[in-house]
């Protein structure tokens, strides 16, 4: 599997639509889920969730691309969101993901791979992808909301939205706050971070699968 990594704009938008329709929490959220905070994103309908994204995609919105689409050929497989952490009210507004400080982070929120795609290092191409796209936008800190399970423990995919532990401590993150759950949730996230203001993107060496090639196209 060769894996192109692209943002999501209007051009890529009608491939990542079809990877969302193939099921799963995307289907129904459309990456609006931290985007929203609770009370309005209970309200929104799928349609209206849906033409939020595409709405984004095409720049109607303001800021960056919310997000970067892997690809194989011509059909998307995988999906990261990321941006400053602001551009997500659910988290600014959040009692269990605390804020450590007041410096201006980047958050990555949400992983989706398509079943047929999982098991080929698709999920760590988009990471370090997402890596590689905040560092030439200037950002200085990465920040993610892992769910903290061991390495190789079974994790249903829809419990694992946000990556796991492992995954961002093998891509140089560090936990700094343990608690960002609710503690009633079956699997506990953590906050984890990793300072990229002195790194170039010859420091991204972290292995992808061998089965999968990756290039950019960020």
């Amino acid at each position: 599997m060769t894996v192109v990594v692209r943002p999501l704009t209007a051009e890529t938008w009608d491939a990542l639509a079809e990877l969302f329709r193939e099921g799963g929490d995307p289907r129904w959220c459309w990456c609006q889920y931290w985007r929203l905070r609770s009370k309005d994103f209970g309200a929104a309908k799928v349609p209206e969730l849906r033409e939020r994204l595409r709405g984004q995609a095409a720049g109607t919105s303001p800021g960056d691309p919310p997000g970067l689409v892997a690809f194989d050929g011509d059909r998307a497989v995988g999906w990261v969101s990321l941006g400053p952490r602001d551009a997500y009210e659910r988290i600014v507004r959040s009692r269990v993901i605390p804020k450590i400080d007041e410096e201006p982070v980047w958050s990555i929120v949400c992983f989706a791979v398509s079943s047929s795609a999982r098991g080929h290092g698709v999920g760590r191409a988009l990471l370090d992808a997402a890596i590689e796209f905040a560092r030439g936008r200037g950002v200085e800190t990465l920040e993610a909301y892992p769910v903290a399970v061991d390495a190789g423990e079974p994790i249903h995919p829809e419990s694992a939205f946000t990556g796991t532990l492992p995954m961002f401590e093998r891509a140089g993150f560090e936990v700094v706050a343990e608690r960002a759950s609710d503690p009633s949730s079956a699997h506990t996230r953590v906050v984890v971070r990793r300072d990229i203001r002195t790194e170039k993107a010859s420091d991204v060496h972290s292995p992808v699968d061998s089965r999968t090639s990756r290039s950019l196209n960020i």
